[in-house]
């Protein structure tokens, strides 16, 4: 049975303690018009739609909020005072929902200490196998797992504190010309202005030379003022400027390595940080030799390595080792039993095709995709029943080969006695589904209603609904004319992560496609296209790091688009009687805006063991301006509604003003027509983000030849938007320009011209190009993992 759930009204739901489903009654939530639905538990439910369409307010914003307010509630009386400033999900009731776990994409700080076996706990199961298993020196004490650990001070490396690298300088990169003297700025690490005259008349008043060039300096005097770790104070009498009357006064002096080093670790300015990072070498710890652990923890071996040895190897190379020394004949019972549970534990995870990361690479460095997989590894572990887990696109970032493994997985979790609901594009999950759940059929204001809800074949019925027709009628690859390079950008030999001696040539003046399993070494290739590349005039790369990481910024300010509004709402005959100038129009400084969130329309709320969350400004209500600047209106709006129209709402109101249509034409051209010209960064997915960045970059005046990189530009796109950035990505290649696209979408593979192909394996068994040429050429090629999957996409006969 299916059932069409946009009727105006609802019949009441039929709870009953044991009631199989999950009903949502009315959700209001962002752009959803009061839906009713009906999703089964204990089963496997997709939610699809087009990019902005309302499938993650519904999921996320409506299910999985009211289940996390629920257990605010169970938490502690406190809580009901957080509940009312977070804010409850807008929606009439929701019965039958059970506990629930969400997966999203969020990445959390940055944090140089967070790794694959943090993140995963299995660096606590490595340390377990070290203490109660390894191999200690003779006479040597038997030493707890938190001494195997780098992130307590029974393991940390007392010299680098457990980081495995020591910043230094030299005085080659503190004085790059030597043949200047102090007073000419020779020591190029000091700060400028005051404080580096400061730091120069302190030097002389020491009776050091400062007029000598530096080379003709004694090395002794050269080694002081360059490291020395006093900080002498000294009386300095300024030379008299005229005009000007300079005083005595008391100085201190630091070293240049000294400055160097706590401008580095200790400022908030991320350019005075940057700057002082041009001074300084990194290498490994020369204590611990980047194993960042106490020499007694080094010295303790298992299978023949010490723990960083085993940290460093792929997860797949572990777990072979790990197998080998379990099935010795001489192994301990603990080894066994702890190594086998070990090697269990790596298997949830190199099932979801992360075989090649290893346990020390560092959070940071991973995708969004790939951090969001770790997490759904370890929750198969944890053992749960009888919860909901709403995952956000767990197939972002996968390679169709690697989708399969994530399909056992999602039916592993729901086997386990689980409901799972995701959010997903990728029509292998969709087509893998118990049941699926339509939300449409456009995005924003043109969206919010369920278009259909039942078992996917039922959705064959639903004309309306933009899934249908790439579920069921897929759309053949237009047929058009391959585009004829017109020269090469040649790169190599390249010895970057895993790519070992690689030469690569790209072609010119076309779109090429760079593919390959996760981890085969894609991005790293991408990353290795450089301005300095013979060829290239100039370097365009978009990425899907976030365009800001407060409210503050937005989709407005990112793009331009505000200053431009600004000065509308200044130029109008009320702002001018008031004496408004455009800065009152601005909600980052203060004149315009509400103080009592300066501006950012949220507050932050602090919840006690639980991370902080956004709540709307109590006295703005998230309109982020005091009520006289709101009293200004431009065509009937003012400028917090402005701020609250979407892309394609605000391209017809600026319609007549071209310095702000353009821009906004591009942001529709990208499909981004249902994101609000105010929606705070923080709200935005990577995808998102990056094609923000490509819009940007669309709207410039385009004259010299321009090479794009793209890392998975179609990451968390519907397939009609992924049509959408295909014709832009093309229409840039049509205009002579070299576009090269990261790329797991098989269908804008085989659109494109040119397909590097990358592996033939994940780590160290990729890291190649296995296939080079034309879509079809590569869709032949036997060695390829790619291969099978291009050439459905091809449409190719016996694929």
């Amino acid at each position: 049975m299916h059932s069409r759930t946009d009727s105006p009204v609802a019949p009441p739901a039929p709870a009953t303690p044991h009631d199989p489903f999950v009903r949502v009654r009315g959700a209001r939530e962002h752009n959803l018009k009061g839906v009713d639905v009906d999703v089964p538990r204990d089963a496997l439910t997709v939610f699809t739609g087009v990019s902005g369409s309302g499938k993650s307010s519904l999921a996320f914003g409506t299910i999985y909020a009211e289940a996390q307010r629920r257990y605010f509630e169970s938490v502690a009386p406190y809580a009901r005072r957080l509940i009312h400033q977070v804010g409850a999900p807008k929606v009439g009731e929701i019965t039958g929902l059970p506990p629930a776990v969400s997966l999203e994409q969020r990445r959390s700080a940055p944090n140089a200490r967070s790794s694959v076996g943090t993140v995963t706990t299995l660096s606590n199961s490595l340390r377990m196998l070290f203490s109660r298993a390894g191999a200690y020196p003779p006479g040597a004490p038997r030493l707890d797992s938190d001494a195997f650990s780098p992130n307590t001070a029974a393991g940390a490396c007392p010299s680098c504190h457990g980081i495995g690298r020591v910043h230094g300088t030299t005085e080659e990169l503190l004085v790059p010309d030597p043949g200047l003297s102090i007073r000419e700025g020779a020591i190029a690490a000091w700060p400028g202005a005051w404080q580096g005259k400061n730091l120069r008349d302190v030097l002389d008043a020491l009776g050091y030379d400062v007029d000598r060039p530096w080379r003709e300096l004694a090395a002794a005097d050269r080694e002081w003022i360059l490291f020395t770790d006093e900080q002498p104070v000294v009386t300095v009498h300024p030379v008299r400027e005229a005009g000007r009357i300079q005083r005595p006064y008391q100085g201190t002096y630091t070293s240049a390595r000294r400055y160097v080093m706590r401008t580095f670790s200790d400022s908030k300015s991320a350019s005075l940080r940057a700057r002082a990072e041009r001074f300084l070498t990194s290498g490994p710890c020369p204590v611990c030799g980047g194993g960042r652990l106490r020499p007694e923890a080094m010295a303790v071996t298992f299978a023949g390595r010490d723990i960083a040895e085993l940290a460093a190897l792929p997860l797949t190379e572990l777990a072979r080792t790990l197998e080998r020394a379990t099935a010795d004949g001489d192994a301990t019972e603990t080894a066994r039993v702890l190594g086998a549970d070990l090697v269990a534990r790596i298997g949830t995870v190199t099932e979801l095709g992360l075989g090649y990361l290893s346990l020390d690479r560092a959070t940071p460095t991973l995708s969004s995709g790939e951090l969001q997989r770790l997490r759904l590894a370890t929750q198969l572990r944890s053992g749960l029943f009888g919860v909901v887990y709403v995952l956000d696109e767990p197939s972002a970032g996968l390679h169709p080969a690697d989708t399969e493994a994530l399909l056992v997985v999602l039916d592993r979790l729901r086997a386990a006695g689980n409901t799972v609901f995701v959010v997903e594009h990728q029509l292998d999950v969709v087509r893998h589904a118990d049941w699926l759940v339509d939300v449409g059929p456009l995005a924003g204001e043109h969206g919010g209603r369920v278009l259909y809800s039942g078992p996917p074949a039922g959705l064959a019925e639903v004309a309306g609904s933009a899934t249908r027709r790439f579920l069921f009628d897929r759309p053949a690859v237009p047929a058009r004319e391959v585009r004829e390079p017109s020269g090469w950008l040649r790169t190599g030999p390249l010895d970057r992560h895993n790519l070992r001696g690689l030469d690569a040539a790209v072609p010119s003046g076309v779109l090429t496609a760079v593919t390959g399993v996760s981890g085969s070494g894609k991005s790293t290739l991408a990353a290795a296209l450089t301005e300095e590349l013979p060829g290239v005039e100039r370097l365009v790369t978009v990425d899907q790091k976030p365009i800001g990481r407060t409210p503050r910024s937005n989709l407005a300010t990112y793009t331009g688009l505000f200053d431009v509004v600004r000065k509308l709402f200044a130029a109008t005959d009320e702002a001018r009687e008031r004496g408004y100038a455009a800065g009152r129009f601005s909600f980052n400084v203060p004149g315009g805006r509400c103080e009592t969130c300066q501006g950012e329309g949220f507050v932050s709320v602090e919840l006690l063991f639980l991370p902080s969350t956004y709540a709307p400004c109590p006295d703005c209500r998230g309109a982020r301006y005091n009520p006289e600047t709101l009293e200004v209106r431009l065509r009937g709006l003012t400028v917090a509604e402005v701020l609250d129209l979407t892309v394609e709402a605000a391209a017809g109101f600026f319609a007549e003003v071209p310095a702000a249509a353009r821009g906004l034409r591009t942001l529709l051209d990208v499909g981004l027509g249902y994101l609000r010209l105010g929606q705070p960064a923080t709200e935005l997915s990577g995808g998102e983000a990056q094609r923000i960045k490509l819009a940007t970059e669309l709207q410039r005046p385009r004259r010299a030849h321009t090479l794009y990189v793209l890392d998975e530009p179609t990451t968390g796109l519907h397939p009609a938007d992924v049509e959408v950035l295909a014709r832009q990505l093309h229409g840039l290649a049509d205009a002579g320009h070299t576009v090269v696209v990261v790329e797991h979408d098989m269908d804008v593979v085989a659109g494109a011209d040119w397909v590097i192909d990358l592996g033939p394996g994940g780590g160290d068994e990729g890291g190649r190009i296995v296939a080079a040429g034309p879509p079809a050429a590569v869709a032949a090629t036997a060695a390829s993992r790619t291969a099978p999957y291009l050439a459905r996409a091809l449409g190719l006969a016996g694929s």
